[in-house]
């Protein structure tokens, strides 16, 4: 998969890896400004999405707004974590220590990796997802946390959603925090803020 790696600060197991994973239409680079304010001495591993929907990268198929197309979905979500595990070992980073923080398309395929696999990420910063599958067993995701930045009058990813989304994370144990703006789609500065703030008070365990 195409994308850009920069090595933190410090190289050590402690040294947490932001997976950054762009929206629709986005490319690696869109979220580089986010690592930064999330944490400046991480690695950074932004990922490209390999799927082209009328000219924008995504990293899965859909078969209309909002519906997705799960067999790619599930195709996509392994591809992209044995790709994790290939650049762990390229780049000599913690596979253990892996905190997505993905927008919109990127946030959705970093729910469904937390939806299949589990060990996938150590936390996740979810940025207008929604429920990558329903109707599935969810791995054992005791003390795993996740920030999900929700928009009220969101018209892509509609408010039921990131409820949803946030009760099946729960009761699969992870440690949810469901963070509302009263905006639409877009990313806000106060929305970015509030999930800085939420890393930085030590909510994933060796960050703080």
């Amino acid at each position: 998969m195409r994308h850009i790696f920069q090595s933190g600060k410090e190289t050590s197991n402690s040294t947490p890896t932001l997976l950054l994973l762009h929206g629709t239409g986005g490319n690696e680079y869109d979220l580089l400004s986010l690592a930064e304010k999330i944490d400046p001495e991480a690695n950074v591993l932004s990922v490209r999405g390999n799927v082209l929907e009328n000219g924008m990268l995504r990293f899965f198929r859909r078969l209309a707004e909002g519906i997705f197309d799960e067999e790619d979905l599930v195709f996509r979500t392994k591809e992209l974590f044995d790709f994790l595990g290939e650049a762990a070992e390229k780049y000599q980073f913690d596979r253990e220590n892996i905190i997505a923080v993905g927008y919109s398309n990127g946030a959705n395929i970093a729910a469904s990796l937390l939806f299949h696999y589990k060990n996938a990420l150590k936390a996740a910063i979810l940025h207008h997802p929604m429920v990558p599958r329903r109707g599935i067993a969810l791995p054992d995701l005791s003390g795993v946390p996740v920030f999900i930045g929700a928009g009220a009058n969101d018209p892509i990813c509609p408010p039921e959603e990131s409820t949803d989304l946030a009760t099946l994370l729960e009761k699969a144990g992870a440690l949810v925090e469901l963070h509302w703006e009263n905006h639409g789609h877009q990313l806000t500065y106060s929305e970015i803020t509030a999930a800085s703030k939420w890393y930085n008070r030590g909510t994933v365990p060796n960050n703080s």
